[in-house]
């Protein structure tokens, strides 16, 4: 199956050897999204949630290039350098997600690029 290559400027550019998202079929895999600010190309500092929205902001502006949304996303994996903010992070998540939620993991790892706390990428299920 061929790949699609998705890119928009409304959500970071790629930081290394790798694609904002890339469409396979039906399914489009989004990579790690970082609270970037696109259009200043700064990091979104301050609280777990400001960090989690413009995560989320930037997932959503990739799908909208798909030609999708965030209700397509059938799973997230959301990584973070610190498990006791998982409730917020939910929170914030219920903000921008509704019923049938996606799959979803969340891990702690020691650390994510460029320092930021949290990181967050996504598999999109696309109708055709």
């Amino acid at each position: 199956m061929p790949k699609e290559i998705i890119s928009t400027k409304k959500a970071p550019k790629a930081i290394g050897p790798y694609s904002q998202a890339v469409k396979t079929g039906n399914l489009i895999f989004i990579s790690g999204q970082v609270p970037l600010n696109p259009s200043t190309g700064k990091l979104v500092s301050g609280t777990i949630e400001e960090e989690t929205n413009q995560v989320i902001k930037n997932i959503a502006n990739i799908c909208d290039a798909a030609d999708c949304s965030l209700d397509d996303i059938v799973k997230l994996t959301i990584f973070l350098t610190n498990l006791e903010n998982f409730s917020i992070v939910n929170e914030s998540m219920m903000k921008h997600f509704s019923e049938p939620y996606p799959a979803r993991a969340t891990v702690e790892v020691s650390a994510l690029p460029l320092k930021v706390n949290v990181e967050i990428e996504a598999i999109v299920l696309k109708d055709v």
